[in-house]
C-alpha cells in the first residue's frame, strides 16, 4: 500500500477520524497545540479545550517525581460536546489521549510532557487505543507531522465503519494488521467494561452505582489518575447495557472546561444537573458540593501488604465508621476508596456472582487474563440483571404479524399502549419475576417508579417503540408479499373486496413514493409488482359497474393497466366506452375508494 499523504482521502478519514491533536506541555506557555491535522478539525476555543483535556490534572501529575521508571505513558479518554463544524449528526466528540510524561533533572521542571491525541465522533475504544500505541511512539521519535501525515492516509483507505461487526483495519506494512470488533451504535460501551479492573475495591457497592446509573442520577467519580478516572466512567456508563445512559457523562473533566463554570456557579439550592464526572482534581470536592453522589476508585500509591486475618474485620471497620463520619473531603488527606451517597439502594449485592470471580490470592497480584475474566463475569452479570429489569415493558414493543387467514392488507394494530399507574399496578400483581425477586428487597416497585420518573426511561422507551413498529411494518409487508390474493377474494363479500382494492392500491402508492424520493429498499421494484398484480386480480373479480367507477380516477386507471402515467393511453373494457385519462374527472363513490 502506498505511504503517499498526497493521496489521502479526507472525506474517507471523517468516517472515522475527525483530526488529531499534539500538544506539549510548556512550563511558562501552559499547554501548547503543536499540530492539529486537518487543519480546519477544530475551532481556537475546542483546541484550547483539547489542550487541557490532554494532560493529568491537580494529583495525578505529581506521580512523575516519586517514580523510579524515567517515562511514564498513559492512555485515557475524555468527551465534550460538539458542533456542527465537527459533525452535524453527532452530538459530543471523544477524545483518546497518549500522554508520555519524561523525567530529566535537567529540566526547569524536572521534566517534559507531551500527549498525542485521537479525536472522533464515534467511541472506538478498540480501535483508536491500539492505534494511538502505534503512532504516539513515532510521533515522540520521528516528529509529529510525518507520522500523522503517514497513519493519516492509511486510516482514510480503511472501509466505512461496520458498528457490531468484526473488521480488518490494514496500516503500514511493518505493523500489524488491526482486528477489531466495532460495538453496537446503540451500546457504545458494552464491550468497554473495565467493571473489576476499576471497582475491585468496591465490589460489593456495583449494585449500588448500578442503580444509580439506572436512574440517571448526578455522579462524581474521583481518581488519582486520568486512565483510572476515564476507564471507571466508561464502565459505569456500560453497567447498565443494553440500557443506554441519557444523560451527559464526561470520563475525565478538569476545571477548564467550559462547562465547570455554569456548574460552579449553581445556587446552593438548585439541584445538581444530571451529569456523570470523572475527575482526578480534589478541588471538585469544594467546587461542586451539591453533587449528591461521590465515588472515589483506585489506589494512590503501591498497595499494602496484605493485614492479618484476624485484623481485617476491625480495620475494615473502623476505617468505614472514619469514612462516613468525614465524609469525602476527607480524601483531601489520604486517597480512599469508597462511595459517598444517601440513596438507599433496592439491589443486594449478588455474593454467587462475587463468589465466581477468580482470586489473587495471598500475593494480591493481579494479572491480564484475572482482569479479563473477572471483568466479563460482572459484565454478564449486569447485562443480565438489566435485561431482567427491563423484561416487563416487553408487551408494550411486541410487534404482530396478520393472524391465519386475515388479509395482510390491512393496517396492522396499534402496539399496546403504556400508562404508567397501569402499569404499576399490573406489575406489582405479577411480582418481581424470579430473577429479580432473588436480588432486591421488598420495595423493588420504588425502583420501577424512579426509573420511570428518571431520565433513561422515556428515551429509551421512545426508541424501542419507533423500532418495535418499524419491525411490524416490515413483518406486515412480508406477509403481503406472501399473500395468495386468489385464496383471500375466494371467501369476501364484494364490499370486501372493495376494501381490499383500496387497501392494495394504498400500499402500492405508498411504496411507489418510497421509490421516487429513493428511500426504497431493495425489494422496491418487486413489491410494487406484486402489489399491482393484486390489485389487477381484485379489480378484475369486482362488478362490471363497479369496474367502471373505479377506472373515473385515471392514476388509478394507470396502477390498473401498470402504467407508470395515467396519460399513456386510454383503457378500454370489454362492453364499456373508452376511458381516457386525459379527460376523466375524479369522482366519489359509495365506499369511499376514490
Amino acid at each position: 500500500m502506498a505511504d503517499d499523504p498526497a493521496a489521502m482521502d479526507t472525506s474517507g478519514l471523517r468516517q472515522w477520524i475527525l483530526g488529531f491533536c499534539i500538544i506539549r506541555f510548556d512550563l511558562e506557555q501552559g499547554q501548547t497545540v503543536e499540530e492539529c491535522y486537518p487543519p480546519d478539525s477544530f475551532t481556537p476555543e475546542q483546541q484550547l479545550l483539547i489542550a487541557f483535556s490532554s494532560f493529568p490534572d491537580s494529583m495525578s501529575h505529581h506521580n512523575l517525581r516519586h517514580r523510579r521508571s524515567s517515562l511514564l505513558d498513559s492512555i485515557f479518554s475524555f468527551r465534550f460536546p460538539a458542533t456542527r463544524h465537527n459533525n452535524p449528526s453527532s452530538s459530543f466528540v471523544y477524545g483518546y489521549v497518549f500522554n508520555r510524561q519524561r523525567h530529566d533533572d535537567r529540566l526547569p521542571r524536572g521534566g517534559d510532557q507531551r500527549s498525542v491525541v485521537i479525536l472522533s465522533h464515534s467511541p472506538f475504544s478498540s480501535v483508536f487505543r491500539p492505534l494511538l500505541q502505534i503512532l504516539a511512539p513515532l510521533c515522540f521519535d520521528l516528529g509529529g507531522r510525518p507520522a500523522v501525515d503517514l497513519v493519516a492516509a492509511h486510516v482514510s483507505r480503511w472501509p466505512p465503519p461496520l458498528p457490531g461487526s468484526p473488521m480488518d483495519l490494514p496500516l503500514a506494512a511493518s505493523s500489524p494488521t488491526l482486528r477489531v470488533r466495532l460495538p453496537d451504535p446503540d451500546l457504545p460501551f458494552s464491550l468497554d467494561s473495565r467493571l473489576f479492573s476499576s471497582f475491585r475495591g468496591l465490589l460489593l457497592h456495583l449494585w449500588h452505582l448500578w442503580e444509580l446509573l439506572l436512574l440517571g442520577a448526578p455522579l462524581l467519580l474521583i481518581a488519582p489518575t486520568p486512565t483510572l478516572c476515564s476507564d471507571a466512567v466508561v464502565a459505569l456508563v456500560g453497567i447498565i447495557s443494553p440500557l443506554t445512559l441519557h444523560v451527559d457523562f464526561r470520563p475525565y473533566f478538569t476545571i477548564h472546561d467550559p462547562d465547570f463554570l455554569r456548574l460552579n456557579s449553581l445556587p446552593p439550592s438548585h439541584p445538581f444537573p444530571p451529569l456523570v464526572l470523572g475527575v482526578t482534581n480534589l478541588f471538585f470536592l469544594k467546587a461542586l458540593p451539591s453533587i449528591p453522589h461521590i465515588v472515589s476508585v483506585g489506589s494512590a500509591a503501591a498497595p499494602p501488604p496484605p493485614p492479618h486475618p484476624s485484623a481485617t474485620k476491625l480495620s475494615g471497620l473502623f476505617d468505614m465508621v472514619k469514612l462516613r463520619r468525614e465524609g469525602p473531603l476527607s480524601l483531601m488527606t489520604q486517597h480512599k476508596e469508597a462511595v459517598w451517597s444517601a440513596y438507599s439502594a433496592v439491589t443486594k449485592p449478588d455474593t454467587a456472582v462475587l463468589n465466581r470471580l477468580v482470586d489473587a490470592g495471598a500475593s494480591g497480584r493481579v494479572d491480564e487474563s484475572m482482569l479479563v475474566v473477572n471483568n466479563e463475569i460482572l459484565r454478564r452479570h449486569f447485562l443480565e440483571l438489566t435485561t431482567n429489569f427491563l423484561a416487563p415493558f416487553g408487551p408494550y414493543m411486541r410487534a404482530t404479524t396478520p393472524s391465519e387467514g386475515a388479509s395482510p392488507y390491512g393496517d396492522p394494530p396499534q402496539l399496546l399502549a403504556f400508562r404508567k399507574e397501569e402499569f404499576l399496578a399490573g406489575l406489582a400483581a405479577r411480582g418481581a419475576g424470579k430473577f429479580l425477586a432473588k436480588r432486591m428487597r421488598s420495595n423493588w416497585l420504588d425502583l420501577y417508579r424512579r426509573f420511570l420518573e428518571g431520565h433513561n426511561f422515556m428515551p429509551w422507551f421512545q426508541k424501542k417503540r419507533a423500532a418495535a413498529e418499524q419491525e411490524q411494518q416490515r413483518l406486515w409487508r412480508r406477509a403481503r408479499m406472501r399473500a395468495d390474493i386468489h385464496k383471500l377474494i375466494s371467501k369476501m363479500s364484494e364490499l370486501e373486496r372493495v376494501d381490499l382494492f383500496n387497501a392494495i392500491e394504498h400500499h402500492l402508492l405508498a411504496e411507489l413514493k418510497l421509490q421516487q424520493s429513493g428511500g426504497g429498499s431493495e425489494d422496491s421494484t418487486a413489491v410494487c409488482q406484486k402489489f399491482k398484480g393484486d390489485l389487477q386480480v381484485v379489480f378484475n373479480v369486482l362488478p362490471k359497474d363497479t369496474q367502471q367507477l373505479l377506472l373515473l380516477n385515471s392514476e388509478r386507471a394507470a396502477l390498473i393497466q401498470g402504467k407508470s402515467s395515467p396519460h399513456e393511453a386510454p383503457v378500454k373494457l370489454p362492453g364499456h366506452p373508452v376511458v381516457s385519462g386525459s379527460k376523466i374527472t375524479t369522482t366519489t363513490v359509495r365506499w369511499q375508494c376514490i
